[in-house]
């Protein structure tokens, strides 16, 4: 095995061509491999099977999958038994392929791939590195979707200690808030109530690399589309011609949300926000939502209730469209503490929008007290924050001309250029230390917690 990526394969759910994070940073993913010159093969969830030639160096498969019964139902989502059997069209494609590389986006249905190949159930694969990318915390997820009890903290870092650190060679997060679950999982002092053996155990059955854990984690951050997303769009027929698409007054102050209308999104701060800010007499302040989701209902529920025609959902907007309403908006609202990195704030900063975020989670990046408006998120101190930003237009400028510098900084280029080099060491320590990483007759009784000191 040569110390070089000839070909990586990069699988996913929750991919939709034109909406989400997972997309955005995927599309910049196929986008890079065409510049770069790197071979790369992703797959994906679609409604029927197809093959894309994305570019020359990028091939795009569509797995056929149902939509995900849990969570947000608008994404597909592939399920174990659609890689796991043989002959299955996932691993015809693996086969085809050959990669020296596959990663992985997913905690879920997709990451049992991972375990697959360690404990030698996809031999004709040989041993590609295997990677997980995290885009998102679990303990986040769990809090969102299921319960905010402890309980559902140790739960998730009882799966990330003993299910998937042990079941990829390298680990990448794209924050150092979302890396911190990789960090936080195994210490003793976690407060998960860990038993060594069991630890011990788990990582002996997976095979695990008999390497530092901190040695097989990475943090490669996302970046920004600069070429579509651009202040120079702001214009006053561009915004005129948004109010009128929204139904908003000409006179009104426009604040923009755009992203999912789902629970982990803390949408309930928008409303709270809301609610207080239709009371004020002295500005027409209305809310645009660009998404879609499951709390959707509910938002137009609390709208007629609370603070009616004072917000209003426009659904998924096409990317060149999104681009006119962050760089026309008067205030871009964030709603959500735990955002794992945070592409739309990006976005926003960098079409020249103020941008009012809360003061935690990924979005800390970038995001700081000197180029947009971190507050706690809650609906009183967001609505203080946005009349904050339209009584003070000088100190508002200048924040604004610091977003986009920072956004500019944070190019999808520089970030892709980034996330291929991070392949490229580790797969350079895969090939030194291929040993440490493979030897699976070894790891059945390498002593994890002593050796490693987990």
């Amino acid at each position: 095995m040569s110390g070089k990526i000839a070909k990586s394969v990069h699988i996913t759910n929750y991919y939709h061509k034109n909406s989400g994070g997972i997309s955005t940073s995927f599309n910049n993913l196929m986008a890079a491999a065409g510049r770069l010159r790197r071979n790369i093969a992703v797959i994906v969830p679609g409604e029927r099977e197809a093959v894309e030639q994305v570019n020359e160096f990028c091939r795009l498969y569509h797995v056929p999958a149902d939509y995900s019964p849990v969570f947000d139902k608008r994404y597909r989502l592939i399920l174990p038994w659609q890689y796991m059997p043989g002959g299955s069209l996932m691993r015809r494609i693996l086969l085809d392929e050959k990669p020296d590389m596959v990663e992985v986006t997913d905690k879920y249905t997709l990451s049992m791939l991972g375990a697959m190949v360690r404990i030698g159930k996809f031999k004709q694969l040989g041993r590609p590195m295997l990677v997980h990318f995290s885009a998102e915390r679990m303990d986040d997820n769990i809090r969102s979707f299921m319960t905010d009890r402890k309980y559902g903290r140790r739960l998730a870092r009882r799966v990330m200690s003993n299910y998937l650190l042990p079941s990829f060679d390298f680990h990448i997060a794209n924050s150092e808030y979302t890396a911190a679950e990789f960090r936080e999982a195994c210490p003793r002092d976690a407060g998960i109530g860990r038993n060594d053996r069991f630890l011990d155990m788990c990582w002996r059955f997976f095979r695990a690399p008999m390497v530092p854990l901190e040695d097989r984690i990475a943090v490669c951050p996302r970046g920004v589309n600069t070429e579509q997303f651009d202040a120079a769009l702001g214009s006053a027929e561009v915004k005129n011609e948004m109010r009128m698409r929204a139904g908003i007054p000409r006179d009104s102050v426009v604040l923009l949300y755009a992203g999912r209308i789902s629970p982990e999104k803390n949408i309930g701060l928008l409303a709270d926000m809301m609610k207080i800010l239709a009371k004020d007499p002295s500005r027409d302040y209305r809310l645009v939502v660009a998404g879609a989701g499951p709390l959707s209902e509910w938002l137009d529920e609390q709208t007629a209730l609370h603070f009616p025609r004072k917000a209003v959902q426009v659904g998924h907007l096409d990317k060149e469209t999104l681009a006119k309403y962050y760089a026309n908006c008067d205030v871009f609202v964030h709603p959500n503490p735990r955002e794992p990195f945070g592409i739309a704030p990006l976005e926003a900063m960098v079409s020249g929008a103020p941008t009012l975020a809360p003061d935690s989670g990924g979005i800390l990046s970038y995001a700081t007290d000197d180029n947009c408006w971190l507050r706690e998120p809650t609906g009183e101190v967001f609505a203080a924050a946005v009349r904050e930003i339209m009584d003070d237009p000088v100190r508002t400028a200048a924040k604004v001309a610091a977003g986009i510098a920072t956004a500019l900084a944070n190019s999808r280029e520089r970030s892709t250029d980034n996330l291929f080099a991070t392949y490229d060491r580790m797969y350079e320590d895969f090939c030194s230390r291929r040993e440490l990483y493979c030897d699976a007759e070894k790891a059945k009784t390498f002593d994890y917690v002593d050796e490693l000191g987990l």
